[in-house]
């Protein structure tokens, strides 16, 4: 694939992260994006849907990974990356998704500065940004 289409098709996924961070009061349930939003240090968590919070969020995480996937796939040409990427994104969600549930079901608000930065590494592609300097290094490191 030439250089331009490649930068096309990494621009067209990039597009996609802006897009669901953009609409993502519209097109996914989280009562915890107002919470942030105020002064959420004194007051208790929001009243939510377990589940309707973990299919949502889940399904962020998983619109976000496939675009970065896109985006690490594209850029690097390299499967290994991609199943190495893969999986690390899998790996982190169970761990973050059970602490983050863990924290709303069963901790008071005590522990909304914890939660603050868990869900942030949820709902955001934030291991894209710590990924792609991380293989780049790699690929000048194996050449």
């Amino acid at each position: 694939m030439s250089r331009l289409k490649k930068s096309i098709v990494v621009l067209i996924f990039i597009i996609g992260l802006i897009l669901v961070r953009m609409y993502e009061s519209a097109w996914f349930y989280d009562p915890f994006l107002n919470y942030f939003k105020g002064s959420y240090k004194e007051n208790p968590f929001p009243v939510f849907n377990n589940f309707e919070l973990f299919v949502s969020i889940g399904f962020r995480y998983l619109l976000n990974t496939i675009f970065s996937l896109g985006i690490i796939y594209f850029l690097f040409n390299d499967k290994d990356f991609l199943k190495v990427a893969g999986v690390l994104y899998l790996l982190f969600f169970v761990i973050l998704i059970t602490i983050f549930l863990y924290i709303i079901n069963y901790t008071d608000h005590s522990n909304n500065f914890t939660l603050f930065y868990i869900r942030r590494f949820l709902i955001q592609p934030l291991f894209l940004l710590i990924f792609l300097p991380g293989f780049y290094f790699q690929l000048k490191t194996q050449k």
